[in-house]
C-alpha cells in the first residue's frame, strides 16, 4: 500500500489509464480542429466529438447525441443551464417577475448563480431539506408558481452524498410546465441515469468527477417535448447548436467520452464494491468510535460516500493529524473558507458538528487494505484528540 492514500474522490478522480490512452492521439497525431470541414484532420477531429457525443448520450439515456453539448465542466454547464434558460423565458415576452427554484444544500455553482439572477430582478426560492438531507417532494411541488421557468436540484449532493426522488420532483415539475434542471457532476457514472424516465429537461455533467479529465463537462439539453430553448453565455462562432462557442477541445471530449463508456459497463459491478467498502469503514469508525454520526440518509446514497462528524473534535485538527489520508472537511470549492458546511447547517447540525465532520469518498482504485489503514488512523487521532478535549473528559 502506498500512502498517502486518496479518498477524495468527490473533490476529483484521477484520470483512468484507459481514458488517458484514447486521448494520446488527440495531442499530436490528430490535432485538427472538430469545426474545420474542409480536409482531413477536421474530420478527424469531428468524428472523434460526435463518437464521444453517442458515448455521454448512451450513458444518461439522451434520446440523441444532438442533445449533448461540450463545454469546460460542471459549473460552466450549470451557469448556461440556467441564465440560458431564464433569458430564453424573458425573450419569449415574460415580462412578469421570473421565478427559480432551487435547494438550499446545492453546490455553489447553482446558488452563486441563482444570487447573479437575483441581483438583476429574478425571484428565487430555495427549499429547505430534511434533517437526513433530502428533498420533500411536496415542499418542492408548493414552491412552484405560475411565474416559475425553471427548477434546479442536484441528482447527489458532493459532500452528504444524498440521492434526491430526482424521478418525482421531475414528474412535478413536468406537470407544472417547468423546466427541469439537475446538476449530476456527482451522479453520472455512479447510479443508473435516464433523462426520459427522470423527467429531466437538462442535465450537468463534468469530466474530472468520473475519472475523466479536468476542464471537460456536458450539457444534456432536450430537444423535445419540450424542447429546451437556451441564449448562449459565450459568444463567437456558433459552436455546439450555438448554445457554446468556442473550439472544442478534442482530446478532453474524446476522454469524457471514454470515461463514459466505461462507467456505463462497469458502473453496476464497481458501486457494489464501492458500497461494501464504504459500509467496511462505516463499521469500523462505529465500532472503535463512540459520539460519532453520519451526515444524511444511508439508505438513499451514493455508493462511495461516507460524511462523519467526530463530537468533541475539530475537523482541521482531525485533517491535520491524519495527513497521509486525504480527505475534506465538505466541499473542495468551499474549503478555502473556515465556513462550517452550508450543507450540514441546512440539515439543521450546529456549528460544532458542522466543524466536526469529514467527508471521505471512495473511489475505484482505492482497496481494502487502504480503507482498514485509514479506518485506525482516524480512530487512532480522534481518540488523542478527546484526551486532549476538556468537553470530552467532562462529558464523559
Amino acid at each position: 500500500m502506498k500512502l498517502p492514500v486518496y479518498l477524495d474522490n468527490h473533490a476529483t478522480t484521477p484520470v483512468d489509464p484507459r481514458v488517458f490512452e484514447s486521448m494520446r492521439p488527440y495531442f499530436t497525431e490528430i490535432f485538427g480542429n472538430a469545426a474545420s470541414r474542409s480536409h482531413s484532420f477536421g474530420w478527424q477531429a469531428e468524428d472523434a466529438v460526435e463518437k464521444a457525443r453517442k458515448q455521454v448520450a448512451a450513458l444518461i439515456g439522451a434520446a440523441s447525441p444532438k442533445e449533448i453539448i461540450f463545454l469546460s465542466g460542471a459549473t460552466e454547464s450549470n451557469n448556461l443551464a440556467i441564465k440560458g434558460a431564464v433569458e430564453a423565458s424573458a425573450g419569449r415576452g415574460n415580462h412578469v417577475v421570473t421565478h427559480v427554484v432551487t435547494v438550499a444544500t446545492e453546490h455553489k455553482a447553482i446558488l452563486d448563480t441563482a444570487k447573479r439572477l437575483e441581483k438583476q430582478g429574478v425571484r428565487v426560492t430555495y427549499l429547505p431539506v430534511e434533517p437526513d438531507g433530502l428533498l420533500d417532494p411536496q415542499k418542492f411541488r408548493d414552491a412552484l408558481a405560475d411565474d416559475t421557468v425553471l427548477a434546479s436540484v442536484m441528482y447527489a449532493n458532493n459532500e452528504i452524498g444524498v440521492i434526491h426522488n430526482i424521478r418525482e420532483l421531475g414528474r412535478i415539475a413536468k406537470e407544472r410546465g417547468v423546466l427541469f434542471h439537475t446538476d449530476a457532476a456527482q451522479a453520472a457514472g455512479k447510479v443508473a441515469i435516464d433523462v426520459n424516465a427522470d423527467n429531466i429537461d437538462m442535465l450537468s455533467i463534468s469530466g474530472h468527477k468520473m475519472y475523466g479529465p479536468k476542464g471537460i463537462g456536458a450539457l444534456y439539453v432536450r430537444a423535445r417535448d419540450p424542447r429546451v430553448q437556451l441564449i448562449a453565455q459565450i459568444d463567437g462562432g456558433g459552436h455546439e447548436r450555438g448554445m457554446r462557442s468556442g473550439t472544442l477541445n478534442v482530446p478532453g471530449v474524446v476522454g469524457l467520452g471514454a470515461a463514459c463508456a466505461i462507467a456505463k459497463s462497469e458502473m453496476a459491478e464497481e458501486s457494489q464494491r464501492l458500497a461494501s467498502l464504504r459500509d467496511r469503514l462505516k463499521d469500523r469508525l462505529l465500532a472503535g468510535l463512540d459520539h460519532i454520526s453520519i451526515n444524511g440518509s444511508l439508505e438513499s446514497r451514493l455508493p462511495n460516500n461516507l460524511n462523519v462528524s467526530f463530537g468533541y473534535v475539530d475537523g482541521e485538527a482531525l485533517l491535520m493529524g491524519i495527513h497521509d489520508v486525504a480527505v475534506s472537511t465538505g466541499s473542495a470549492c468551499t474549503s478555502a473558507t473556515i465556513e462550517p458546511s452550508h450543507v450540514l447547517k441546512a440539515l439543521g447540525a450546529g456549528d460544532d458538528r458542522a466543524h466536526s465532520s469529514l467527508r471521505f469518498g471512495l473511489g475505484r482504485f482505492n482497496t481494502e487494505e487502504e480503507i482498514d489503514y485509514v479506518a485506525a488512523r482516524v480512530i487512532e487521532v480522534v481518540q488523542k484528540l478527546r484526551e486532549l478535549s476538556p468537553l470530552y473528559e467532562l462529558h464523559q
